[in-house]
């Protein structure tokens, strides 16, 4: 299948992100390889499969796996688009 690489180059990195009682929960999120590694040496934010914006600097194993992000990588590459035709359709 065409897809196989895009699947092969998403790695995880963490993140914090607030829950709904003003606590921390700490994620590994999903994104592009080479994106992440292209952040960790230049400081720039990278964007995660589920929309989370950050600059990659933590262990990743140290984490667990952000829900939303596993989620859409389990969809693979055509079940995203999908989705996100879907969530650009809605008003």
């Amino acid at each position: 299948m065409a897809y196989a690489d895009t699947e092969s180059r998403v790695d995880e990195r963490p993140d914090v992100q607030p829950t709904h009682h003003g606590d921390h929960e700490r994620f590994a999120h999903y994104a592009d390889r080479d994106k992440i590694t292209e952040a960790m040496v230049t400081g720039t934010p990278v964007v995660a499969l589920c929309g989370k914006v950050w600059v990659p600097s933590r262990d990743p194993k140290k984490f667990p796996v952000c829900p939303e992000c596993q989620r859409l990588y389990e969809l693979g590459p055509e079940g995203r688009m999908r989705e996100w035709q879907e969530r650009g359709g809605e008003s």
